[in-house]
């Protein structure tokens, strides 16, 4: 196969993934269009870095790559081109040089995303990748590989690439750009889409009327630290991690909740409801907690005691009052089984548009190893647009870097 020297090849969609198929396009020898329907691009990858652009992570890459779940498979042979320590290498090429936090993920020296942007852009630009912003794609011009965009000037129409890569997203955001307006436009061409579903997401919970009044005025907006999640699923999968999340109007919401949204919103959707289980003193084994408990408090009342003895107060306490009956707090057994273990019944996610990212998309089947659609030999698919997905932490934009690059590479290989 040769390099595409001299071809054309359009990219539809400005986020990291198609941001990265430019640019191996582009090193490849391609002449790249990029269009992207809105004024500047980078517009998700800019909020993304808001406190701090969390690119990617130090872990070993077999911890890496089991990040992604049931999709490890598929995304793994991408990690092993362009992963972790690619990443890496790739922000120092445009000099901008990254450090390892605490928690093992990497970040810029500076931790901003507009100056790596900025150089990002720069280097496209020099390499010749036109940019075309506010073209909206609106569908196919021809039952080849003609494109049609809504532009300022009225409608363009492309029909002379030679390979096209369409990085568009999934459905979350959508005043950023990705609102899944793509999906009816591939399926009319024969491509199966699984449905867009939320990832990443917050939970109402599940009761008539989420939150009492009470515990949602003192306590929304709270965050819950120190705690562990666990959630087992019909199937018998378990999910158990520590860390923190934040009580909202309607439900829950946080990094915590987010690692295990996918798990959480299948469990829903079989089973009309998913319980998950808190442990509000992970760092205490049962039986510290019981015997506390238990402990003879004379005249004190059981806030103070349950303080004193063991740290509950505040949303924690709240927490406890809101979901647990007078039975429960009248037994000192019962009473410290919940702590270790608080039942919390979610009803649903929260709407998609409010994700941090989306599942559901262009299932794997449906593409070469290159990322080539099967159904449109030519066009390409990268990033969220794909059927994957991933926690927060470095890795849901490790994986759109990975197969935007993928995607370019491959569309960069004319015969």
């Amino acid at each position: 196969m040769a390099t595409a020297s001299g071809r054309h090849v359009v990219v539809i969609g400005g986020g990291p993934a198609g941001l990265m198929a430019a640019d191996a396009l582009a090193q490849s020898g391609a002449q790249v269009d990029l269009y992207d329907a809105m004024p500047s691009v980078g517009r998700k990858f800019l909020l993304a870095g808001k406190g701090g652009l969390n690119l990617t992570h130090s872990e070993g890459l077999d911890s890496f790559a089991a990040r992604y779940g049931e999709r490890r498979a598929q995304i793994e042979p991408m990690l092993t081109t362009f992963g972790p320590d690619g990443v890496r290498t790739w922000a120092e090429g445009l000099g901008v040089s990254t450090f390892v936090g605490t928690s093992g993920r990497v970040f810029p020296t500076d931790m901003k995303a507009a100056p790596l942007l900025r150089a990002w852009l720069a280097r496209l630009r020099a390499a010749g990748v036109r940019f075309h912003m506010r073209h909206r794609w609106t569908g196919w011009s021809n039952e080849s590989l003609g494109l049609r965009f809504e532009s300022p000037a009225g409608e363009v129409v492309v029909d002379e690439a030679d390979a096209i890569v369409l990085a568009l997203g999934g459905a979350s955001w959508s005043r950023l750009g990705s609102n899944g307006a793509w999906v009816p436009m591939l399926e009319s061409r024969g491509v199966p889409i699984r449905p867009l579903l939320p990832s990443n997401c917050g939970f109402d919970v599940h009761a008539p009327n989420g939150w009492t009044e009470h515990f949602r005025s003192r306590f929304a907006g709270t965050p819950l630290k120190n705690v562990a999640l666990s959630f087992e699923s019909a199937d018998g999968h378990r999910f158990h991690q520590q860390g923190e999340f934040v009580i909202t109007e309607a439900g829950v919401e946080g990094s915590l909740v987010y690692a295990a949204s996918g798990p959480i919103r299948d469990g829903i959707a079989a089973e009309g409801r998913a319980v998950i289980h808190l442990d509000l003193l992970p760092q205490r084994i049962a039986e510290f907690v019981a015997a506390e408990v238990a402990r003879p408090r004379g005249p004190r009342s059981l806030s103070t005691h349950l303080k004193s003895r063991l740290g509950i107060d505040g949303v924690k306490a709240g927490l406890l009052h809101e979901l647990l009956s007078k039975e429960v707090f009248a037994d000192p057994a019962k009473l410290a089984s919940a702590i270790k273990s608080l039942p919390l019944a979610l009803a649903r996610a929260r709407p998609i548009d409010e994700a941090i990212s989306s599942a559901g998309g262009v299932p794997f089947d449906a593409l070469t190893d290159g990322l080539m659609l099967r159904a449109l030999p030519g066009v390409y698919c990268a990033g969220e647009m794909l059927d994957w997905e991933a926690p927060t932490g470095g890795y849901l934009l490790t994986a759109c870097f990975a197969s935007g690059y993928i995607a370019g590479m491959a569309a960069s290989q004319l015969g």
